[in-house]
C-alpha cells in the first residue's frame, strides 16, 4: 500500500469515527432527555385517593406495595400489565379498565334508570356511555395537596376491581393461575420489605386499578390519556391517537428515504468488507497447527454446559407452549403443572436464554483474547476456572432463589434473593450483582489477554481497540439494572428495564457480534483488516443510530410521553435498514464457504452465520417492523405477533449466532479426527426449519387472529382465555407441537457433539507468556 492510500483510507476512517462518535452522542442525548421527560410526565401515584365524601380508598404505599406484590408473585410471568409480560393470562391493565367502565355503568344506569347497564335500550345504554367516559376522563388530581378524588360512579367501579381481583387470587382464574398464590402467611405482619403492611390482596387490586385509571384518565392540559389512549376500549372513551397514524405513514415514508440514502453510500464508497484472497488463493487451514493455550482448552467446559442449558430452555419452551393446550397439567400429570406453573416456567425459559446465549458469547471472548494479545497471561487459566463455577453458582442459586421467591418462601428477602418480578430480569437483585460481577472477572480476563496488543496498536479506533470497547460495553450497559427497585414508578422502572433487553441484550450484543464476526474473517484472512474497520465503523453507526432511540417502540403505551411514538416509530422502522444490509454479508460469508471447498474447516460455523443473516432479516427486521408500526402496535401491544418477532430475534439471531461462536471455538481445540459436520449440518437444518414451523406455522397466524379480535371487539377481549380456548386457536397451538419437536430433535445432536467432544480436546500447544505465532493485527496491511 503506497503512503498517499494509507493517508486516504485514514482520512476516510477517521471521518466514519467521528460520525460514529456524533451518533453516539446525540442518541443517548436524546435518549436521556427524552428518561427525564418521562419522569416529568409521570402518571402521578397520589398521597391519598378518596371518595368525595373524604374517606380513603387506597394510598401511596398501597399503590407501591400492590407493584411489589405482583412482581412478588411473578405475575408479570403469567399476564401483562400496560401490555409488558407474558401471553398466557390476561392484561390486568385491559381487563380491570374493562370491570372499572363497567361499574360505573351499571352505577350510572341505577341513578337514572333504576337498572343494570345490560338490562337497557340502546339508546340508554348510549347515553349512559357518554356520560361515563366523559367523567372517567376528567383529571381529578391535585397536585398542591396529592390527593385524587373519585367520584361515587368511580368509587363503584374501583370496589368491582377490589371485588374481582379478591376472588381471582384467591379462588384461581379457572386457566393458568392457581388457588392461594398470594397468601398473607409469606410475609411477616409488620416492617415488610417494599410490600405494604395491609392486606396483600387489596395492595395488588389497587395498583392494578391505578394502571386502568391512568390508561383511561386524560393528561392535564391535554386529550389523550397517560397511555396515549391505550388499551383500544371504546366504552371508556379509548381510541387510537393522530399521533399513531402519522407517525405510522411518517416512518416508512423516512424508511424509504434513507434506504436510498444510505444504500448510495454504501456502494459510492465501498463499505462492505473485501475479500483478502484472489480466485483459486484461498486460505489454507491446518488445524493440527493451530496454537492453543491453556485458557482456550478450558473453555471447553463453557460451551457443554451451554449446550445442555439451551436443550433444558428449548423443553421449558415446549412446556410453556403446552400449557397453552391444557393449563394445569402435563398430559394429566398434575405434580408438573403445581412444580412449574407457566409463571416460573416462563422466568426460566426467558433467564436460561440469556444464560446460555450471554455465556457462548463470553467463552468465545476468553478463546480469542490469546489469539489477539499474542500470548497467554500467567494465571489466565485459573480466572477462566473461577468464572466458570461463579457462573454455575448463579445459574443454580438463581434458579433456585426464583422458585423460592414466586412461591413466597423467603419472605422479606424476596427481592434480593427471589424473584424480582419484571419479565427478562427474574433473577434477584444478590444475584443481580454476582452476574456484574462475573462480566467484570470476564472483561478482566479479555483485557489481560489483549492488553498487549491495545498497546501495540498506534489507532485507538483500531480493530484491536474496537474489539475492546465493545468488550467493555458488555458489563457496563449491565448496570442499568440496578437503576430501579419495586418502588419505582412502573412508567419508569420499564424505561429502565428496556435498557436491558433492547441496548444491553438486542443492541450491545448485536454490536459485540459484528465486531467479532469482522474480527474472525481478518484473523482467518477471508478479508481485509483495512475494509473491515471501514466497514465495522459503517455499521455500528447504523445499528446504534437508529437502535438506540429504537427503543422507544416500546414506551409507546406504558405511560410515557407521547413524543415517545414519532421517536419510536421513526428509528424503530430505520433498525430494519442494517438488519437488511446484513444479508449481504450473508451471501459473502456463503461465497467464502464455497470458495474454501471441501477442505475450509470452519463449515458449521458458517452455517450458523449465515442463518444468523437470514433471521436478522426476517425475525428481528420484518416481523419487528410489523409491530413496531404504532398503529399496529396499539392493537397488537401485548398479542402473539410479539412472540412471533421474539423467537425469530432471539433465537433466530442470537442463538444461532452463539452456535457459531461456539462451534467456531471448539473447532480450533478440538482433535480434528474427533470433528463431526454432518451431525452438525443436521442440527442447523433441524433448528431453522423448526423455529420458522413454530413462526411462521402457529405463531404469527394466531397473532393475526388476535389482532383482529382486538380490533373488533376491544383489546381486553384479545387477552381473554375465551380467545385462547377457540377451536381454531387451539387447533394452531397444537399444530406447533411438530415444529417444536423438530427444533428439540435439532438440539439433540447439538448437545451430543459438545459434551462427547469434551473427551476429544486437544493439549494445550503454548505455556503462559510464551510467543504465539498467531497474525498480528496491530499493524497496518501491505
Amino acid at each position: 500500500m503506497n503512503g498517499n492510500q494509507t493517508k486516504h483510507n485514514k482520512s476516510k476512517n477517521s471521518f466514519l469515527k467521528g460520525v460514529l462518535v456524533f451518533t453516539l452522542i446525540v442518541s443517548f442525548s436524546v435518549l436521556l432527555l427524552g428518561g427525564y421527560w418521562i419522569f416529568k410526565e409521570l402518571a402521578p401515584r397520589p398521597l391519598e385517593v378518596q371518595t368525595e365524601n373524604g374517606e380513603v380508598l387506597m394510598t401511596k404505599k398501597s399503590i407501591q406495595g400492590g407493584q411489589a406484590v405482583f412482581q412478588k408473585y411473578a405475575l408479570m410471568d403469567y399476564g401483562t400489565v400496560l401490555g409488558h409480560g407474558s401471553y398466557m393470562g390476561p392484561d390486568y391493565t385491559a381487563e380491570s379498565l374493562k370491570i372499572y367502565t363497567e361499574g360505573m355503568q351499571d352505577f350510572k344506569a341505577q341513578a337514572k334508570y333504576h337498572k343494570d347497564f345490560r338490562k337497557l335500550s340502546d339508546d340508554e345504554k348510549t347515553i349512559i356511555r357518554k356520560v361515563v367516559i366523559k367523567e372517567m376522563k376528567k383529571n381529578r388530581y391535585d397536585k398542591k395537596m396529592d390527593q385524587l378524588v373519585l367520584t361515587d360512579a368511580q368509587v363503584n367501579g374501583y370496589k368491582e376491581v377490589q371485588k374481582y381481583y379478591r376472588d381471582i387470587f384467591t379462588n384461581g382464574d379457572g386457566w393458568g393461575l392457581k388457588a392461594g398464590l398470594i397468601d398473607e402467611k409469606d410475609m411477616p405482619k409488620n416492617n415488610r420489605s417494599w410490600v405494604d403492611n395491609q392486606d396483600q390482596l387489596k395492595q395488588v387490586s389497587d395498583f392494578i386499578f391505578w394502571t386502568a385509571w391512568l390508561s383511561s384518565t386524560k393528561r392535564p392540559n391535554d386529550d389523550i390519556t397517560y397511555t396515549n389512549n391505550w388499551p383500544y376500549f371504546e366504552d371508556a372513551g379509548n381510541s387510537m391517537s393522530f399521533s399513531a397514524v402519522w407517525w405510522s405513514g411518517a416512518s416508512v415514508t423516512l424508511l424509504i428515504f434513507f434506504i436510498g440514502v444510505i444504500l448510495y453510500f454504501f456502494n459510492r464508497y465501498r463499505l462492505g468488507m473485501e475479500e483478502a484472497y484472489s480466485n483459486g488463493q484461498f486460505p489454507s487451514f491446518n488445524l493440527n497447527n493451530q496454537p492453543v493455550t491453556i485458557s482456550q482448552v478450558k473453555t471447553g467446559k463453557y460451551f457443554a454446559v451451554i449446550a445442555i442449558l439451551f436443550l433444558v430452555q428449548s423443553l421449558l419452551g415446549a412446556l410453556l407452549a403446552h400449557y397453552y393446550i391444557e393449563p394445569d397439567s402435563f398430559f394429566g400429570i398434575q405434580w408438573i403443572a403445581d412444580l412449574l406453573p407457566f409463571s416460573i416456567a416462563k422466568g426460566y425459559h426467558l433467564q436460561l436464554a440469556i444464560f446460555w446465549i450471554a455465556t457462548s458469547w463470553l467463552g468465545m471472548g476468553i478463546f480469542i483474547a490469546p489469539l489477539v494479545g499474542g500470548k497467554e497471561p500467567k494465571k489466565q487459566g485459573l480466572l477462566v476456572d473461577i468464572l466458570f463455577w461463579a457462573l454455575v453458582f448463579l445459574v443454580g442459586g438463581s434458579l433456585v432463589g426464583q422458585w423460592l421467591g414466586a412461591n413466597g418462601y423467603l419472605g422479606n428477602m424476596w427481592f434480593l434473593f427471589g424473584h424480582q418480578g419484571m419479565e427478562y430480569l427474574e433473577l434477584g437483585r444478590v444475584w443481580q450483582f454476582i452476574l456484574a460481577a462475573g462480566m467484570g472477572i470476564w472483561l478482566f480476563i479479555v483485557f489481560r489477554g489483549i492488553k498487549r496488543s491495545l498497546k501495540k496498536e498506534t489507532d485507538k479506533g483500531g480493530l484491536v481497540h474496537l474489539l475492546f470497547y465493545s468488550a467493555i460495553a458488555v458489563p457496563a450497559f449491565y448496570c442499568f439494572a440496578f437503576l430501579f427497585n419495586p418502588g419505582t414508578n412502573i412508567t419508569m422502572a420499564d424505561f429502565w428495564r428496556w435498557w436491558i433487553i433492547h441496548l444491553w441484550v438486542e443492541g450491545i450484543f448485536e454490536v459485540f457480534a459484528v465486531v467479532v464476526i469482522g474480527f474472525l474473517l481478518v484473523q482467518m484472512n477471508l478479508v481485509t483488516k483495512r475494509s473491515t474497520v471501514r466497514s465495522l465503523y459503517f455499521q455500528l453507526t447504523l445499528l446504534l443510530g437508529s437502535g438506540v432511540l429504537g427503543i422507544g417502540h416500546h414506551y409507546y403505551y406504558n405511560g410515557s410521553a407521547e413524543a415517545w411514538i414519532g421517536l419510536g416509530a421513526v428509528f424503530s422502522a430505520l433498525e430494519v435498514i442494517p438488519l437488511t444490509l446484513l444479508i449481504l454479508e450473508a451471501y459473502e460469508q456463503y461465497k467464502m464457504m464455497r470458495d474454501g471447498g471441501v477442505h475450509f474447516p470452519y463449515k458449521s460455523t458458517f452455517w450458523f452465520l449465515i442463518s444468523t443473516a437470514i433471521w436478522n432479516l426476517v425475525g428481528a427486521g420484518v416481523l419487528g417492523f410489523l409491530i413496531n408500526l404504532p398503529a399496529v402496535s396499539y392493537f397488537e401491544h401485548g398479542q402473539f405477533l410479539t412472540p412471533a418477532h421474539g423467537h425469530g430475534s432471539m433465537m433466530g439471531v442470537y442463538g444461532m449466532f452463539a452456535i457459531a461462536v461456539v462451534l467456531f471455538s471448539l473447532r480450533n481445540i478440538v482433535k480434528p479426527e474427533a470433528w463431526n459436520d454432518k451431525l452438525l449440518k443436521i442440527s442447523c437444518w433441524l433448528l431453522n426449519i423448526g423455529l420458522a414451523g413454530m413462526v411462521f406455522v402457529s405463531l404469527l397466524p394466531i397473532g393475526y387472529l388476535q389482532l383482529k379480535e382486538g380490533f373488533k371487539n376491544g383489546y381486553w377481549a384479545s387477552r381473554s382465555p375465551e380467545f385462547l380456548q377457540q377451536d381454531i386457536v387451539q387447533h394452531l397451538l397444537l399444530l406447533r407441537s411438530v415444529p417444536d419437536t423438530i427444533f428439540l430433535l435439532g438440539i439433540v445432536p447439538f448437545v451430543y457433539f459438545c459434551v462427547k467432544v469434551l473427551f476429544n480436546l486437544r493439549k494445550p500447544t503454548h505455556k503462559e507468556n510464551e510467543e504465539l505465532p498467531v497474525k498480528d493485527l496491530t499493524k497496518d496491511e501491505e
